[in-house]
């Protein structure tokens, strides 16, 4: 079993809120869907610059996409 990362993500709040599905936002970045939904679950954390596509296609700074616990 995979252990899940400790990164976590407001992906869902940024897609819903722009209107956009999964699958539009996949195809934008270059993943699957089901890659897609791995990340939004926190199951898996994207690359670097994978992390910096999501936060381009909202128009937003990395750090109001992703979240890394202090301490």
């Amino acid at each position: 079993m995979v252990k899940p990362t400790l990164v976590t993500n407001t992906i869902r709040a940024w897609r819903e809120q722009t209107g956009m599905t999964q699958a539009e936002l996949a195809a934008l970045i270059g993943v699957t869907r089901q890659t897609l939904i791995a990340i939004e679950q926190g199951k898996y954390s994207p690359t670097l610059e994978l992390a910096f596509q999501i936060a381009h296609a909202f128009d937003v700074g990395i750090d109001d996409v992703f979240q890394y616990p202090e301490a």
